[in-house]
C-alpha cells in the first residue's frame, strides 16, 4: 500500500514520535520528512500553519493538511480520501 500522506516532523518532537508509533502499530504507510534537514519542507509546514513551524504536520494526497492530529483523525481523513 502506497503512502497517502507525508508527516513533517523534527527528531526532538514528542508528539511526532507518539503519532509515528501509533501509525506504525496500525500498519498505516506514510512518508516522513525532517523539516530541520529539508529547508523546503519547513516552508510547507509554515504555509499550513499560519507561518509557524508546528509539527507534526500531515499533508495528504489531496493537498489538505492536519496539525498534530490524533490517530482517530488520521484514520477518519484516510477513510474520506478512500471513498
Amino acid at each position: 500500500m502506497a503512502s497517502t500522506f507525508t508527516m513533517y516532523s523534527t527528531p526532538w518532537c514528542g508528539y511526532c514520535h507518539r503519532l509515528k508509533s501509533q501509525l506504525d502499530r496500525e500498519g498505516i504507510p506514510f512518508d516522513i520528512v525532517d523539516i530541520e534537514q529539508v529547508p523546503e519542507a519547513a516552508k510547507i509546514v509554515e504555509a499550513a500553519n499560519n507561518g509557524n513551524q508546528t509539527v507534526p504536520t500531515l499533508v495528504y494526497a489531496d493537498g489538505t493538511a492536519q496539525t498534530n492530529p490524533s490517530l482517530a483523525q488520521v484514520k477518519e481523513k484516510l477513510a474520506a480520501l478512500a471513498s
